[in-house]
């Protein structure tokens, strides 16, 4: 017993002397790097005061210290930065879905302002501006090397100014201007449409209006179309939409989800990462759904796009999206300011992150340009000659073999023709989708039913034995 207690006493004198000597160097290597750091900040009070003293001309402290501050968070990563009192304000209202300015969606890449996303319906979009156009400068001033927020503050001004902005563009020689009116910019978050009897579901943003507006959208599309019977699927576009609040992309994806993961995010402590699952309930009642993607989709948008494609719910159509797949935290400070900081990273149901790689989709589908006036009242044209048939012809005869109900029938078949070669020529991925929902429409009645039979077949009896058996 003597024995074991020494031995006990000494085990514990031994852990006590390697505790003193590895926490030792530790807390000298803590100390030293504390030291540095109130080194470093003493030098930034001295570079302050120098300034206040020294610059050629009077400086305001406040808007210095500001900029130290974005100046910061900025060289972090394009997403983190400083929210003056008037900015955060801004970003409340805009997540409500009503602000002021051009609506264009922007982050900095080289030092360069370049464009996310126009939004559909305000002056940006009206004007042309396109997903990863680059902003040079505004008004004939330069952009080039200034803070993405100051580049903002540059572009927003009065409801009804007009600005000019310089626009660099990938396939255009020369740098071009474009001049806008500033207006109120607001937005509907989800505009519900049918053609035929395929539902379109166009959301725009991300906002606290999200999720409420797609419901009453699918609800009132569904009916007008004739019933859920009567749908043959949904397009959900997510084109140039550049993404908004994290929880209105959760719900979003879940609407159409029955189960599963919908997003995980994993920030730099482990007990900080998040899983979020669907809940049981699919808005689109298993019909099959198409997701059209571009450049300009972003965020958000990645995250329901991601959801979908991974657990095979959507087809994805058109191309590859824009790649942040960073989470941005908002966190008020004192002053009645904010701090937007990276605060973690988001992983697809598959657990892939899509940060600067973006999603491929499933089909890609590039959207042509739109031709010139001119260009297009040709192409119509030359339609319009080629379009000829046997029944153009004079002196035709007659299809003695066809009812009236026939004939008819054939006639709004043709007439439908048109309108899609039509919409090709307005929308040439909305029309692939279109096309591709009603394809998979016409197969799964025979899919569900060849189901159903191999069920059947399958199904055991009351007492266990295959219905199949033989006796």
């Amino acid at each position: 017993m003597k024995k074991f207690m020494m031995a006990a006493v000494g085990g514990t004198l031994a852990g006590a002397l390697l505790s003193t000597q590895v926490a030792a160097p530790l807390m000298a290597e803590e100390t030293k790097r504390n030291e540095t750091v109130y080194q470093q900040l003493d030098l930034f009070g001295d570079i302050f005061e120098k300034i206040r003293q020294d610059y050629v001309e009077p400086v305001d402290s406040k808007k210095l210290i500001e900029a130290a501050i974005n100046g910061m968070l900025s060289s972090l990563d394009p997403h983190s930065s400083y929210l003056p009192p008037s900015d955060y304000s801004d970003m409340r209202v805009q997540t409500r879905g009503s602000f002021g300015g051009l609506g264009i969606e922007v982050t900095q890449e080289d030092g360069f302002v370049k464009v996310v996303s126009p939004m559909d319906g305000t002056p940006a979009a009206e004007a042309g501006i396109k997903s990863g156009d680059f902003i040079t400068a505004v008004d004939g001033e330069s952009l080039m090397g200034i803070p993405l927020d100051q580049a903002v503050d540059k572009m927003r001004g009065p409801v009804g100014s007009d600005i000019t902005v310089t626009i660099v563009r990938e396939g255009e020689q020369d740098p071009f201007d474009v001049t806008l009116t500033r207006d109120t910019i607001k937005l509907t978050a989800v505009k519900g449409r049918h053609d035929g009897d395929t539902v379109i579901l166009r959301i725009t943003t991300f906002n606290d209006q999200t999720f409420p507006n797609l419901e009453s959208s699918i609800k009132e599309q569904v009916k007008e179309v004739g019933g859920m019977d009567k749908v043959d699927g949904f397009i959900v576009d997510l084109r140039n939409n550049p993404g908004g609040l994290l929880t209105q992309a959760i719900k979003t994806a879940d609407a159409f989800l029955d189960k599963g993961e919908i997003v995980s995010t994993r920030g730099r402590n482990p007990q900080d990462s998040e899983r979020f699952n669907a809940t049981a309930g699919d808005m689109a009642d298993g019909k099959p759904i198409v997701v059209l993607i571009n450049g300009g989709s972003a965020s958000a948008s990645e995250i329901v796009t991601g959801a979908l494609q991974d657990h095979h719910r959507a087809i994805v159509v058109g191309t590859k999206s824009f790649g942040k797949g960073s989470v941005q935290t908002v966190m008020p400070i004192q002053g009645e300011g904010a701090m937007r900081l990276t605060t973690a990273r988001y992983y697809t149901p598959s657990g892939r992150s899509i940060q600067s790689l973006g999603i491929a989709p499933d089909v890609v589908v590039p959207q042509p340009d739109q031709p010139k006036s001119e260009d297009k009242a040709a192409a119509e044209g030359d339609n319009a000659r080629k379009m000829t048939s046997e029944a153009d012809l004079k002196g035709a005869i007659t299809n003695d073999s066809m009812t009236e109900d026939e004939k008819q029938q054939a006639e709004d078949e043709r007439a439908k023709a048109e309108e899609a070669a039509k919409r090709r020529m307005e929308d040439f991925q909305m029309s692939y989708a279109i096309d591709l929902i009603k394809g998979l429409s016409a197969i799964a009645p025979e899919t569900k039913a060849d189901t159903a039979s191999t069920q059947k077949a399958e199904a055991p009896s009351a007492d266990g034995k295959s219905d199949t058996q033989q006796n």
